[in-house]
């Protein structure tokens, strides 16, 4: 038994002295070589890992990516205000108001100019696409170690990955051009430095600045500050934990402070009279932002929000929220458990509002608890440990009947993510307006084709992202008369779930026609012709031009020269064939003997006024085959007067097709 002199005898021993440094590497290399051989035996199978997780994610999330999601009008706005960075030198395409730190669509703006992708794909939105998709991969494989950082196995950081990857929510929002994908990332490599063991004075300075670019991509992502300091608390050394932590948290400090300055050396830190401000933009996203509503209340923006969530992938959404209770009780688990478990209550906090892609941040942490506490689970199975059995088998189980029920669903979506072109009414819209609309005509669009209608000649202040037609005094001040100086509106899902909300835009759809529609259901794109005068007075004009065209058709239908269906006849009695179609079939009828003809409607019109006409024959002879005699008949249409020039007059295999404007001029009918 030891006595206390014993015991300050041993304190009072020398120190030994410390152990001499180690020897430099030889010239031959054994030194390094030594290294190597360790590190290949610790990580030497990462990579078996990591490829076909890569491979396997990059493949899913770039097959069909063009088709399935719908573009919609938020990617819109990220590239937009990128393509704006590159080509007009601007933060926006409009005035940038501090709604979101910029940082997020400059790295966009960087990619795409890296990489040339705009000009890779027929849609802007598609290079921001392409843009995300590597911001996955990264974090795909950022997440794959951050799983071995805490303990995991290789087999189940796979799963934690693949989870991530492939579950269809997180594909539904991976392959969307939201800030969020950017920020995850930043925030992963982060965590991943905030661990570290060695050289952490640097590496807690990398996760504060990485921490910083992240929030300043996506400014929700400040929520996970919490994680970040307690992750690198746990981590320090406590002999240096002041000192690393402080220098740490002063950099992400000074992070902060280079968006603020950005503001103030710009004059818009603070409000002022006709100008935006870095605090006006607070305001908006923490108070001023419209509440989402209650859950209690079924016609509420939460309740569409969660109820899309769900629809996407119901067993991961409660796998994650289960697996997280579970994982409170496991400690390497716990801080990301908490991270999860507070975000989602934070989503039901009173009178706020639930951004539609802040699910996005719950992804990955929700993926490493689930893989995170099956793996526990049959660890403990293993060991035979009677404490946790019965919770190791009860977490098995559960996991067991969502994989059988994950497996058809998921099977379902990932079908429709590959195979479905949900864009195609989106592009058919966008050829539509290009090709008949004026470039002088003014259109309220979705912010989604904005770049690309600009680039393909529109004016870009004659292309209103509809948002700004209430909300941007600029627009607002060159729109004197409202809705009322806009020639189209293309309407698409977005814009028609909240017309209330913006009282110019509901005028505008109020004051409409539909004059060529794309797609079904929520996928539909309309593009409508605005009357200033109201629609009441409108409908009285077409009654009026529909009897003048029934009359010169009627007319036409007596033409001896023609041959035509009984469907044609029809359409020219009832005044459904353009006035200019009807004069220059009676001034061709005069040097044929014959004309054959019929009256298509073009992809996306109704037909209840056609403006095309296919010329199959005349005098007998095939203009389908007769390529000398079609080439004349193409000419004389093309030479025909002002009033009566086609808009396109092209040769097929059915013969002549000739394509009116749409616009009809005043002097062969009234208005």
């Amino acid at each position: 038994m030891s006595t206390s002199l014993d015991r300050v005898r041993v304190a009072e021993r020398p120190t030994p002295p410390p152990a001499p440094p180690a020897a430099p590497p030889t010239s031959d290399g054994r030194t390094l070589g030594r290294r190597w051989d360790r590190w290949r035996r610790i990580h030497g199978r990462a990579p078996l890992h990591l490829i076909p997780l890569l491979l396997i994610t990059g493949i899913v999330q770039a097959w069909n990516l063009a088709g399935a999601p719908q573009r919609i009008d938020d990617e819109g706005t990220y590239v937009a205000q990128a393509w704006a960075i590159s080509n007009l030198g601007e933060l926006a395409h409009y005035t940038y108001w501090y709604d979101h730190p910029p940082l997020g669509w400059i790295q966009l703006a960087a990619y795409t100019d890296l990489t040339g992708a705009f000009s890779r794909w027929d849609t802007a939105v598609m290079a921001g696409r392409e843009a995300v998709l590597v911001a996955t991969l990264v974090s795909t494989a950022l997440l794959w170690l951050l799983g071995r950082k805490i303990g995991l196995s290789r087999g189940t950081a796979t799963a934690a990955a693949l989870l991530f990857a492939l579950s269809p929510l997180a594909l539904q929002f991976h392959r969307t051009v939201y800030l969020d994908n950017i920020a995850t990332p930043w925030l992963l490599g982060a965590l991943i430095l905030a661990m570290s063991r060695k050289h952490q004075l640097a590496e807690f300075v990398g996760a504060a600045v990485l921490f910083g670019i992240a929030v300043l991509t996506k400014e929700t992502y400040l929520l996970a500050l919490p994680l970040l300091a307690y992750v690198m608390y746990r981590s320090a050394w406590p002999a240096t934990r002041r000192y690393t932590l402080s220098v740490a948290a002063s950099m992400l400090v000074l992070v902060g402070l280079g968006y603020l300055l950005f503001a103030a050396i710009n004059g818009e830190l603070f409000p002022g009279q006709d100008r935006v401000s870095l605090v006006d933009g607070v305001a908006f996203q923490l108070a001023s932002r419209e509440s989402s509503g209650t859950v209690a209340d079924p016609d509420s923006l939460i309740n569409r929000t969660l109820a899309m969530w769900w629809q996407l992938d119901p067993v991961f959404i409660t796998a994650g929220l289960a697996a997280a209770a579970v994982a409170l009780f496991l400690r390497p688990l716990r801080p990301y458990a908490l991270l999860v478990l507070a975000l989602v209550a934070f989503m039901f906090r009173p009178g706020s509002y639930l951004p539609v892609p802040y699910v996005i941040m719950l992804l990955p942490f929700a993926a490493l608890l689930v893989a995170g506490t099956a793996g526990w689970a049959v660890r403990q199975l293993r060991s035979g440990t009677n404490g946790a059995l019965l919770m190791s088998v009860t977490v098995l189980s559960a996991l067991a009947i969502a994989a059988l029920v994950a497996v058809p669903l998921w099977a379902t979506q990932l079908r429709g993510f590959l195979l479905a072109d949900l864009d195609r009414p989106g592009v058919q819209a966008q050829e539509w307006v290009e090709e008949n609309v004026a470039r002088s005509d003014r259109l309220i669009v979705d912010d989604s084709m904005w770049v690309d209608l600009v680039s393909s000649g529109f004016d870009r202040d004659n292309v209103i992202w509809y948002y700004k037609l209430d909300t941007d005094s600029d627009v607002m001040e060159a729109s004197p008369n409202g809705w009322r100086d806009s020639d189209y509106i293309i309407t698409t899902d977005s814009m028609r779930t909240f017309p209330e909300q913006f009282p110019q835009v509901d005028q505008a759809l109020s004051n409409s026609e539909v004059v060529a529609s794309f797609g079904t259901g929520p996928q539909t794109v309309d593009v409508r012709r605005i009357h200033p005068g109201g629609l009441e007075e409108q409908n009285g004009l077409r009654a009026e031009q529909d009897a003048q065209r029934a009359d010169i058709g009627g007319d036409l239908t007596r033409n001896p020269a023609l041959d035509l269906s009984a469907e044609a006849r029809a359409q020219l009695a009832a005044g459904q064939v353009d006035a200019r179609i009807v004069v220059a079939l009676g001034l061709r009828a005069s040097m044929d003997s014959s004309i054959t003809a019929s009256f298509p409607a073009r992809d996306g019109e109704d037909g209840s006024l056609r403006r095309q006409v296919l010329l199959s024959a005349t005098d007998g002879t095939d203009l389908g085959e007769d390529t000398t005699r079609a080439a004349a008949v193409r000419s004389w249409f093309e030479n025909l007067q002002p009033v009566l020039a086609p808009a396109s007059v092209q040769e097929t295999d059915d013969g002549v097709l000739v394509t009116f404007p749409l616009d009809q001029p005043a002097a062969l009918l009234p208005g």
